[in-house]
């Protein structure tokens, strides 16, 4: 018999009804190895996409340091940190908000009226408006990212909580009903045996 655990009854009603919960609790952990395996798929999508994105930063950093150096050796830095500043105050922060396993994944994106009106003055030179525009357009690739990297955070924590919960059926509670199964299933034989000896001996007798 199991050592732990409540105390099982050697009877074919008590070992009926364990192999029914044995097959429920075996549907249970499928559906959650199939949630695992779901997750884990979107976990990789998701870290592709992350990947895309900060590879595109990288290069928005990149162009963006280029166009500083510029702007800096026609303005100098000093006239270049008070020139007009470019707002956001028009701008809006779209989300589209899709359901995955009961978990809310998120694309954001900021997005700014097209014929919006000039809030400053126009910046004086080419190079000011370069640089402009490059830390613009780094700016505006963050709320993607910070979107990914939300979805991501959701997805890992939805993942290790079906983990556990996987593992316990599966190192757990299967193993001790299977236990169980073989504790009644041997008892069941003993029984069988004894009940055998007796009717032989009766028939003997």
């Amino acid at each position: 018999m199991p050592e732990s655990g409540p105390e099982v009854l050697a009877t074919r009603v008590a070992f009926l009804e364990l192999k029914d919960e044995r097959r429920l609790i075996q549907e249970g952990y499928e559906l959650l190895d199939e949630k695992r395996m779901l997750l884990a798929s979107e976990i990789m999508r998701q870290l592709k996409r992350l990947a895309a994105l900060r590879e595109e930063r990288e290069r928005l950093e990149a162009e963006a340091r280029r166009v500083l150096e510029a702007a800096v050796g026609v303005h100098g830095f000093d006239d270049l940190t008070v020139m007009p500043k470019r707002s956001l105050e028009a701008a809006l922060l779209r989300t589209d908000v899709q359901t995955f396993l009961g978990l809310h994944l998120v694309d954001a994106v900021i997005e700014e009226p097209q014929d919006a009106a000039p809030d400053r003055p126009t910046l004086p030179t080419p190079e000011a408006r370069a640089c402009e525009a490059a830390f613009h357009r780094l700016l505006l690739i963050e709320a993607p990212i910070a979107a990914c990297v939300g979805n991501l955070r959701r997805l890992v924590r939805e993942y290790v909580r079906t983990e556990r919960r996987a593992r316990a059926l599966e190192n757990v509670m299967l193993p001790e009903i299977d236990g169980s199964l073989k504790f009644i299933e041997e008892q069941l034989d003993a029984l069988d045996q004894e009940e055998a000896i007796r009717v032989r001996n009766a028939a003997h007798a």
